[in-house]
């Protein structure tokens, strides 16, 4: 196993884990995406750590992704207030060290949720630590997969087919790609000191999603049908006994 790497992104997901304890308690109704932007900005800076969506070969207009309601994943940083009751999904990438870590998860702004909200957020979040248990030396990533398609499935929710998981560590995208949906024992075979991102992502309608085209950036991903989007996501390590989540407090 590469120490040097385990940790480099061992204390990077920690900072990375700081920011969102604090980002879930800062994000209240009348606040701005590009707001939040900025204060994220100041969170990673001031961790000494890098904004990994500024480097010019992802130059995304923003330190960090958010997405609003129909919204799945890639949303730009807006200036229009959130409101109480949105659901926004928040997905990060920051540079520590020279590597790299990555997380997202979904809330609802003022924490009134409906009951449909509660349903597709603890579902999500329920497939992603279903999936993480899966993760072994000698695991198969159809585990991972299945594990998270079933959970989902079962909440019957959409699962997004077309976005995945993937490996990470000295770049922000890796080999494998990591579905969120297969069948246990097939797939590209896990070994310890491996690190990869499982980020499953569900609607409460159907899976068929759109790049917004009529937006700045060409960037935001939405439901086709206008239904609630969900994002949750770790940074996993593989290790001889199981796994470690980096980036959890």
């Amino acid at each position: 196993m590469d120490e040097k790497k385990v940790s480099a992104m061992r204390e990077g997901g920690k900072i990375m884990a700081q920011i969102f304890a604090d980002l879930k308690e800062y994000t209240k109704p009348g606040l701005t995406g590009k707001e939040i932007d900025k204060w994220v900005e100041q969170q990673i800076l001031a961790a000494g750590a890098t904004v990994a969506y500024y480097e010019p070969e992802v130059s995304f207009p923003g330190s960090i992704c958010i997405s609003v309601n129909d919204e799945l994943i890639h949303g730009t940083p807006k200036d229009i207030p959130l409101e109480e009751g949105d659901k926004v999904s928040y997905d990060l990438v920051i540079k520590y060290k020279g590597y790299y870590v990555d997380s997202a998860f979904t809330m609802i702004v003022g924490n009134k949720p409906t009951a449909a909200q509660k349903h597709l957020l603890s579902f999500t979040e329920s497939s992603l630590y279903e999936g993480i248990e899966q993760v072994r030396d000698g695991a198969k990533l159809g585990d991972i997969g299945a594990a998270v398609q079933k959970t989902l499935e079962k909440g019957k929710l959409g699962v997004i087919r077309n976005y995945v998981g993937h490996g990470i560590g000295t770049s922000m995208h890796m080999p494998p790609e990591v579905p969120n949906y297969g069948k246990k024992g097939q797939g590209i075979t896990l070994h310890t000191g491996d690190t990869i991102c499982i980020e499953p992502m569900s609607s409460l309608g159907k899976p068929d999603t759109i790049v917004v085209e009529d937006d700045d950036d060409g960037w935001t991903v939405c439901l086709r049908d206008g239904s609630l989007g969900c994002h949750f996501e770790h940074t996993i390590l593989v290790t001889d006994d199981g796994y470690e989540i980096l980036t959890q407090a």
